[in-house]
């Protein structure tokens, strides 16, 4: 079915900068959306400053949510959003401005051939039934060495959050025997490998790999996660252990940068 999707031509700056690993410039990052919980806003603060400074490319935000990173990108870059809820693209931010589309895998097929520089995929693929189609998409979608950032549910963080914060010790040993879990909001969680999303694409490869909240969920004093000093010294205690093992290998997320080859 032709959905009849334009993509805005958009100017773009002409600021090309190194775009992973560059530290991104502490600003007010969500001067357009205050209202964001404490542990988005770290989860937020931490993939941004990963990625690094980006400016002047054409990027896709596939499962953007609420549009915050998308609205966070699109002060300096050409932005596509993607998202298949409805409720979330009326209540989304949009303060910068970018292109917001509603769907799925049938929307990314309408997307032109190597058209953007970077991908943001977060917290999408274990939720859907088809990721290898969509990974395979965004192969196709991206130029020659384009960029993606994938965040996704790390199976040994989430056994630490059972055993150790939730005393959930059946869910627990489900996680261990290879089961699937579940979110209140999303439903089922198909947990992957982060080897997998170069299974199912060899076209991409792994290039960095993150660790996401680490000891945020450790810490119980729900009076702390609001205290601004203590979110920027959790910050940089969570940045400093992000690709250190084995601090990585029990992050609650793990974020992968692959390149595509």
């Amino acid at each position: 079915m032709d959905l009849g999707i334009k993509i805005n031509k958009m100017m773009l700056f002409g600021l090309g900068r190194e775009l992973w690993m560059e530290k991104a410039p502490k600003v007010e990052i969500f001067q357009d959306c205050k209202e964001l919980a404490p542990w988005e806003k770290l989860l937020k603060q931490l993939l941004w400053r990963q990625i690094g400074d980006v400016r002047g490319k054409r990027i896709l935000d596939y499962g953007s949510g609420l549009g915050v990173t998308a609205n966070h990108y699109a002060r300096y870059n050409q932005v596509v959003a993607i998202e298949p809820a409805k409720e979330r693209v009326l209540e989304r931010v949009q303060v910068q401005e970018y292109q917001q589309l509603e769907g799925g895998l049938e929307v990314l097929k309408q997307l032109p051939d190597d058209y953007f520089d970077v991908v943001f995929c977060h917290n999408v693929l274990e939720y859907v039934s088809d990721a290898e189609s969509i990974v395979r998409e965004f192969h196709r979608l991206l130029k020659p060495d384009g960029m993606i950032s994938v965040v996704k549910h790390n199976r040994a963080g989430r056994v630490m959050q059972m055993v150790v914060l939730l005393n959930e010790f059946e869910k627990a040993d489900a996680l261990l025997n290879g089961e699937d879990g579940c979110a209140s909001a999303y439903g089922t969680i198909h947990y992957y490998e982060d080897a997998d999303v170069t299974k199912w694409c060899k076209g991409f490869q792994i290039k960095e790999t993150f660790g996401i909240r680490t000891f945020w969920d450790l810490q119980q004093k729900q009076e702390c996660h609001k205290d601004p000093a203590w979110q920027e010294k959790m910050i940089e205690a969570e940045l400093r252990v992000s690709q250190i093992l084995p601090y990585r290998d029990i992050a609650f997320f793990h974020h992968l940068i692959l390149e595509k080859e």
